[in-house]
């Protein structure tokens, strides 16, 4: 074993009495949770970042409460391509439609633009947004068989809210007007 290099550090009463709380409570040395602590700020040291602690937080409130699964892209394609071949598939749509406008009833205290709400859906992965002018917005999509499922979420949804949008379709993407008279 190599011999470890001692370091000395000062703390005030209440950090000290916070590292020997820590300490007992979890059976260590003092010097462990210390490790431990410089080893964690290390790994979580981009959470400083805004941007990237806005999205850790979004994760954070959307899996936390239950409400919301991670899946692999692959399986969410497979899954809109059963949709698409299924003879229930008008159903699903009519469906979709009631999901996306409870949504906004769900989330209108927590999401207050349409801004605020294609930027939460980008954090889902469901595409890449670029704001290219004041309520002017391209979503890169992850493939165009989520073009639809997409598109119709954001129309009810906006509708919900009363934003009024147009959303024009390319081959994978998306692009959203907001109309700034009809922002609430």
């Amino acid at each position: 074993m190599v011999n470890p290099t001692r370091v000395t550090v000062a703390f005030d009463k209440t950090t000290a009495d916070l590292l020997e709380k820590i300490s007992t409570e979890a059976q260590v040395s003092q010097s462990e949770v210390m490790r431990r602590a410089l080893k964690f700020y290390n790994e979580n040291k981009a959470l400083e970042d805004p941007a990237i602690k806005k999205k850790v937080l979004a994760y954070s409130d959307m899996l936390l409460n239950g409400e919301h699964v991670i899946i692999d892209v692959d399986h969410w394609l497979m899954f809109l391509g059963l949709i698409a071949s299924s003879p229930e598939r008008e159903k699903f749509w009519s469906d979709h439609k009631e999901v996306a406008r409870a949504h906004w009833e769900q989330l209108k205290t927590k999401v207050h633009s349409p801004e605020e709400m294609l930027t939460r859906l980008e954090i889902c992965n469901f595409y890449r947004l670029t704001k290219n002018a004041p309520n002017d917005y391209t979503l890169v999509l992850v493939s165009e068989i989520s073009k639809d499922f997409i598109r119709i979420f954001l129309e009810e949804y906006f509708a919900a809210m009363g934003v009024k949008a147009e959303i024009k379709e390319n081959l994978t993407k998306l692009r959203v007007l907001v109309k700034p008279t009809a922002l609430r």
